[in-house]
């Protein structure tokens, strides 16, 4: 079958029409959209009733849930969808100045999620449930794209190197209380090959992210330089899709090919995406990413 769909971005992404994912199984319509995601990096689906069970059942298909709790304390722990949201349990919101919200604010650093774990992701499947009245936008930026007009100078500084990946590296820029947090320093650094090559498509895309800190073979500071210059280059305007939630959306990105990351909102007003990350397997490149 052949899926209905429109440009997200000139560049990458599409926008699939005509589909309602609470049907969507291994055989019906899940090929179709495995294949779009990783020709194209990042899909959208508009004005989906997207219960949490139903959010869970299609994020099985792309493979293991992400469970950060089990994954920290090797036990058996139930899954709970992660919610990014600033919404404090009691009918309120964090003050913006809280750790908490400090922590949100990580995630306007362009990104890609849980390099800094053992087994990073392979895609992240968000759904939009609380909307604030401005702001509070996902941007995504196709380092897929980005490397095919990287220069050659810069490229040939990280070409066959490994860069190394440290959640409290990237939470110090925003405060160092933030390190102090255990969902944080709990984490040790760890370390990906510079490019990835997409065992599907043969694409190559670059990997990289705010959690970055060091590069194999040049010192700290230089690494640093390095990788703000290339983070900067692949999240140049050409390169960016920014996403205007509405409640009912659903967005799926390849961590290995896009960086990411929030933007503000009004900080007294709730915004609550339900968040869950599928880690990488070997079918989906692990072996080949370190």
């Amino acid at each position: 079958m052949t899926l209905s769909t429109k440009p997200l971005h000139p560049k990458f992404g599409k926008i699939v029409e005509d589909v309602t994912l609470e049907d969507v199984d291994e055989n019906y319509l899940y090929p179709e959209i495995r294949e779009l995601f990783e020709k194209h990096s990042a899909l959208l689906f508009s004005n989906q009733l997207f219960s949490e069970e139903t959010h869970i059942k299609f994020a099985q298909l792309f493979g293991p849930l992400e469970n950060r709790e089990a994954m920290a304390t090797k036990t058996d722990v139930e899954f709970e969808i992660p919610k990014v949201s600033n919404e404090d349990g009691e009918g309120s919101v964090f003050a913006e100045f809280d750790l908490k919200t400090l922590d949100l604010k990580g995630n306007m650093l362009w990104h890609t999620d849980s390099t800094f774990l053992p087994i990073p992701a392979l895609a992240n499947i968000i759904a939009a449930k609380i909307i604030p009245s401005s702001g509070g936008q996902t941007e995504l930026a196709s380092t897929r794209v980005a490397l095919k007009d990287l220069p050659k100078e810069i490229y040939q500084k990280i070409e066959g190197r490994k860069i190394w990946h440290s959640v409290a590296h990237s939470r110090s820029k925003i405060d160092k209380d933030l390190t102090q947090l255990d969902k944080i320093s709990r984490w040790k650094p760890q370390r990906w090959n510079s490019i990835f090559t997409n065992p599907i498509t043969g694409e190559d895309s670059i990997y990289i992210a705010s959690h970055s800190f060091e590069i194999e073979g040049h010192d700290k500071e230089v690494s640093q330089e390095l990788i703000d210059q290339i983070i900067s280059f692949c999240t140049q305007e050409k390169y960016v899709y920014s996403h205007n939630w509405k409640k009912g959306d659903v967005l799926i990105w390849d961590e290995r090919s896009t960086l990411h990351r929030g933007r503000p909102w009004p900080y007294s007003e709730p915004r609550t995406l339900n968040s869950i990350c599928v880690s990488v397997t070997k079918k989906d490149g692990l072996l080949k990413m370190n």
